[in-house]
């Protein structure tokens, strides 16, 4: 029997935070790994022929290279006497691999910021390094030399109250499901992800109405009429409105985009969430009084 994917008991009710799939608090052991796999394939293995075979081999590790980083990491990293350096090169990435699967998740990006500094700028590597980063839900980027956040506590916070909600039980369903389809590691999919996040604000917007086919459009209009909505949110909205509606084709050539990615997918489900929440305890509360 193939049970279908979903929240956790303890996911659903708060108990354990999102944030363990938008890894923002945390590093999951999968995202360790790749990054160090980044590491040992594009940084610390030799990327010139080998002397013997006459040939590259990626089995070879590059001596001098590792030499380097090593010392470097000595003395200015590790904070170590220089002369406690090991001889050998492979001895050397055993202490620095020790030290990685050791330390605490944000000491990683620690780390790997002060490699990245002693090193020459590498973009094949920055590059592979970002695409772990993405693919395993982290909430950071390597952007000019260091580790920026693009997904801020208070976004998941957003998340998880909108996730937990126990009143429209509709628009929660579909922000859990959007969340399930990013954060699937085998298969994610990011284009059905953004679908059930718009899906979300068009239920949210529905409870408010009152109306089975309203849009956020309606919604927004209804909420102009009685003065419950600040221009300047409403002209924000109007743009979402613009990405989430089905006129003119906006939605369907949105998700028609062959390039979505996970940063995609995850704005739509944190801006959405941001919303319905909004919609949910400023507004609906204020229309029902």
């Amino acid at each position: 029997m193939i049970l279908k994917k979903y929240l956790r008991f303890s996911q659903r009710k708060g108990y354990k935070p999102v944030r363990e799939e938008i890894q923002i608090e945390g590093m999951s052991s999968s995202l360790r790994i790749s990054l160090w796999n980044v590491l040992d394939l594009y940084l610390f293995r030799s990327k010139k022929p080998h002397l013997m075979a006459g040939y590259y081999s990626p089995s070879v590790y590059d001596e001098v290279h590792l030499k380097y980083i090593g010392r470097a990491l000595w003395l200015g990293y590790f904070k170590r006497p220089v002369d406690t350096l090991p001889y050998s090169s492979l001895d050397i990435l055993t202490e620095i691999r020790k030290y990685f699967f050791s330390c605490e998740w944000f000491e990683v990006y620690d780390f790997l910021e002060f490699v990245f500094q002693v090193i020459p700028k590498d973009k094949v590597l920055i590059k592979a390094l970002n695409e772990i980063l993405e693919e395993e839900l982290s909430a950071y980027r390597f952007i000019g030399g260091v580790f920026v956040q693009i997904t801020e506590s208070q976004e998941i916070e957003s998340l998880e109250s909108a996730l937990t909600d126990d009143v429209f039980l509709g628009v929660a369903e579909h922000l859990r499901r959007a969340l399930e389809l990013l954060s699937d590691r085998k298969k994610p999919d990011y284009r059905n992800s953004i679908k059930e996040s718009i899906s979300a604000v068009e239920s949210m917007s529905r409870a408010i109405t009152g109306e089975k086919k309203a849009t956020l459009g309606d919604a927004l209009k209804r909420l102009e009429r009685y003065g419950k909505l600040h221009p300047a949110l409403k002209e924000a909205f109007m743009k979402l409105y613009g990405y989430t509606s089905d006129e003119d084709g906006i939605r369907h050539a949105m998700l028609e985009e062959p390039s979505l990615t996970a940063d995609d997918a995850k704005f739509f489900l944190v801006s959405c969430a941001a919303f319905v929440n909004y919609l949910k305890t400023k507004i609906a509360k204020q229309m029902r009084s």
